[in-house]
This record gives structure tokens, sequence and C-alpha cells, in this order.
């Protein structure tokens, strides 16, 4: 089977696909509506298109909404490197401003979310609030994962598994796209919550994903991310982005999670709390795995259409 065209995942919709030239490299986007600008990031296995509901709900809410592959991922560019927390903070950064913004709303998934909250801390001039699906601070992750996996303080190392695995070299790569994409799919399948895995949206969100994953070059980027998280914990690099985002950030923060997730715990992320701004939120969502914004569509993007509106009658 010969691998995808990355402008295959180009899905038509009631939005507009364009490419941005940001922090030296094309970076492809889909776009809708109009108002207060709304930055989406996807996580690990995804692609704009994991937004797709909230694209039109919250363009119907009054909002210009950006969902963006990310470097590596999708119709992007990737390139041999650049897939360090500073890059990609940059990357959001340069985009906001490519997209002619001064700032905007920023809301990721998973690891979408800890570059929502790099950003915010690296580049604060350009990030209005911060929104976290899914996912936890950086530093807040990384504790809770370093934790010895035994007993329930190592629930989090226990969890986090997958991240040990994806630092050998080549075989991931091969794993992930192997039998189209198998493994990708099965890794969605032991994070969504119970209620969704056995639903038509699951298997078609899963299908989208397994053929994402496939595009030449999407599998080595998406592991540069993990492999670099683990190995700047011993290098210069990392000590210098611990020290630059171990601060309170200045805009409020919204950490939506599903309290079923078996990926980033709810535990760990209630653990973000002494790096949230003034006026932040925790919200959890019962009966809901790794993926809110895909397992409840409406009722999360009615959390943050609410969220964004606070956000904006406070400016």
């Amino acid at each position: 089977m010969l691998p995808p065209d990355p402008s295959t995942v180009r899905y038509p919709g009631p939005w507009t696909h364009r490419d941005v030239s940001a922090n030296g490299i094309l970076l492809h986007v889909a776009e809708a509506g109009e108002g207060e600008p709304v930055l989406l990031l996807h996580g690990f296995a995804g692609l704009w298109w994991t937004w797709h509901h909230q694209l039109r709900d919250l363009a119907d809410a009054g909002f210009r909404v950006v969902a963006v592959d990310l470097r590596g991922y999708g119709d992007s560019d990737k390139p041999p490197r650049g897939y360090d927390a500073w890059t990609a903070a940059g990357d959001v950064a340069g985009l906001i401003r490519a997209l002619g913004l001064r700032s905007a709303h920023v809301v990721g998934h998973s690891w979408g979310g800890l570059l929502a909250w790099s950003a915010a801390a690296i580049r604060p001039r350009v990030v209005r609030s911060v929104g976290v699906l899914g996912g936890a601070h950086p530093l807040a992750l990384r504790h809770a994962a370093a934790t010895l996996p035994v007993g329930r303080r190592g629930a989090q190392a226990r969890a986090s598994r997958h991240v040990l695995r994806f630092q050998v070299p080549m075989a991931p790569e091969k794993r992930l796209v192997a039998d189209d994409a198998a493994y990708t799919g099965e890794l969605l399948a032991s994070w969504a919550g119970e209620a969704w895995r056995g639903t038509d949206d699951f298997a078609e969100t899963t299908a989208t994903l397994r053929h994402a994953m496939r595009i030449p070059g999407v599998a080595h980027s998406a592991l540069e991310y993990y492999r670099w998280a683990v190995r700047s914990q011993f290098r210069s690099d990392g000590r210098r982005f611990r020290r630059d985002v171990d601060t309170r950030v200045t805009m409020p923060v919204l950490q939506l999670h599903g309290e079923d997730d078996p990926c980033i715990l709810p535990a760990t992320a209630r653990d973000s709390t002494p790096w949230r701004g003034p006026h932040s939120e925790f919200v959890t969502l019962p009966a809901v795995g790794h993926f809110p914004h895909l397992e409840a569509p409406g009722e999360t993007s009615a959390i943050l259409a609410t969220f964004l509106r606070g956000v904006r009658s406070d400016g």
C-alpha cells in the first residue's frame, strides 16, 4: 500500500485551507469564522481535523477559529529537526503573528496543550488565554511521570510507559505505520473512553488518524517531540526550558479533562494548579477518556465558548 499524499488530509467543510509561513516553515491551517481569534493545537497522532467539531461550533459562537497541523504533521512541513518545545512554542507565536494577529487564545489537546502552556510562559505577549484538554503543565507531568512506577504515586509513570518505548530509534516509526497504522489505532483505543470506543464516530476518527500517520515523515516527527522531552532532561536546553516554564502564567487557564483519561491522569492534571493564572478553571467530564473534544464535542465546545467569552469580557 502506497503512503498517502499530505494533501489528502485537506478535508472539505465549512472552513478554508491555506498554508502560512511561520518560524521558517510552512504550516497548514484550516480556518473558519470571524471574531476573537482562537488557535487550536492537536496532540500526538492527530492533525487539524481532530478539531472539526470545534471549528464549526466556535465559529458559530462568534470566534475566528484556526486549527493547525503542527510541525511534522498532516500537510505542514516536516523538517529534520525543530521538535523541541522551544521551537514549537516559536511556531505558535510565529503563526499567530503570520495570521496578522497581535495575540490569540491558544487551546491545545495533550501535547498541544503542553505547547499552549509553554507558549504562554515563554511568549506571553501573544497568548490571551490557555485551554488545555487532556493535558497538564509540563512540569506537573514531568514530576508525575518521573515517579517510580509502583503504588498510587507511580500511576502516571505506568500510564506514560509508551513514552519510554518511543525512545528506541527506528522501530517505533515502523510500528506506528505497519499494517495500515494498526498500532496507532490500538493506542487511540486504549486512551479513549469506553462509551466512545464502540461508536461509528470512533471508527471514523481512528481511520482518519491512521491515514494521517501513514503520510511520509509523520511518524518520525511525532516521535521526535517525545524524544526531545525525555533526552532534554539531561541537557542544558532541558534545564533552561524547565526554568522558563516554572512560572505562574499571567493569563487565565482552562483545564478540561476526562474523568476516565488513562493517558494523562486527572490527578496529574490537577497538580498543574501552581502554574495556572488568575481566574483559571478546572473542569472534568464524566465517562470521557483522553479526547474530550472528540468524545463529548458539544459539551467541550460549549465549555470552551463560555470560558473564552469570559476572558473577552474581563479584558
